[in-house]
C-alpha cells in the first residue's frame, strides 16, 4: 500500500492525528474510487504525490489562518480541500463541485477522517453565496472564466500575509492563459518546493482580489 512519508517528509511538524489523517487517505480513496471513480484507476497508487503532495502545494504559498475560510471551486474527489482542511484544522473549507457523486465521496472521506472543518456541497460555482478569504482550486478551467465565476466571492478584509485572492494549481506554460486575464499575479514553482518529476512544470498561481 502506498505509504504517506512522503507527506511526512515535506511537513514535518504534523500532529499524530493529522498523521493518522493522512495515512487513511489512501484506503478511503481506494474504497470509494472502486464505487465512484474519482481518481483515475492507473493514479490511484500515485495519489500520495500527484494529488495529496500536489494540493498542499497551496500550503507552501500560503498558510492559513484560525478562522479563516477557504473555497475550493471543482473539487472533484476533494482536492485540494482535503489535504489542506487535515493540514489547518482551525481554517474552514467549502468544498463545491457541480457532480454530486463527487460531492457523496467528499462527504464520506471527510466523515472517515473525522474533519470537522469541511463542508461539502453539489452547487456551481456562480451561485454560491457568502465570501472567503482565498479561492482555490487544481485546473478546473481556463483563469480568465475561472476569474469570472468567483472575483465577488472574496472577503475585501485580509488577515494573511498574501492578499485574499485565488490560488490556482496549473501546470505547463501559462503565459497566454495568464495573458488573457488582465490582472496582476504571481507564480510559485511547484519544484522549489518539491522534488519529484511530477511537479516538474507545476505551479501555484496567485492573483490578489
Amino acid at each position: 500500500m502506498p505509504s504517506a512519508d512522503i507527506i511526512f517528509h515535506y511537513f514535518p511538524d504534523l500532529t499524530e492525528k493529522q498523521k493518522t489523517q493522512f495515512t487513511k487517505l489512501f484506503p478511503l480513496y481506494q474504497e470509494w474510487n472502486d464505487k465512484i471513480n474519482v481518481v483515475s484507476r492507473k493514479d490511484i497508487d500515485n495519489l500520495y504525490v500527484n494529488h495529496v503532495l500536489h494540493s498542499l502545494g497551496i500550503a507552501k504559498v500560503n498558510t492559513f489562518k484560525p478562522g479563516a475560510s477557504v473555497l475550493d471551486v471543482g473539487t472533484g474527489g476533494g482536492f485540494p480541500g482535503i489535504p489542506l482542511a487535515i493540514l489547518f484544522p482551525e481554517t474552514q473549507f467549502h468544498l463545491v463541485d457541480s457532480i454530486g457523486k463527487k460531492i457523496t465521496v467528499v462527504n464520506a472521506v471527510a466523515e472517515g477522517l473525522g474533519l470537522k472543518n469541511v463542508k461539502a456541497e453539489q452547487v456551481r460555482a456562480e451561485q454560491i453565496k457568502g465570501e472567503y478569504d482565498f479561492i482555490v482550486s487544481r485546473a478546473v478551467t481556463r483563469l480568465k472564466e475561472f476569474y469570472g465565476w468567483i472575483n465577488k466571492k472574496v472577503k475585501k478584509q485580509s488577515v494573511h500575509d498574501l492578499y485574499n485572492g485565488i490560488l490556482y494549481l496549473k501546470g505547463g506554460d501559462l503565459e497566454e492563459e495568464l495573458g488573457e486575464l488582465h490582472r496582476p499575479y504571481q507564480l510559485f514553482d511547484l519544484p522549489d518546493y518539491f522534488k519529484e518529476e511530477f511537479f516538474e512544470t507545476k505551479k501555484v498561481v496567485y492573483v490578489p482580489l
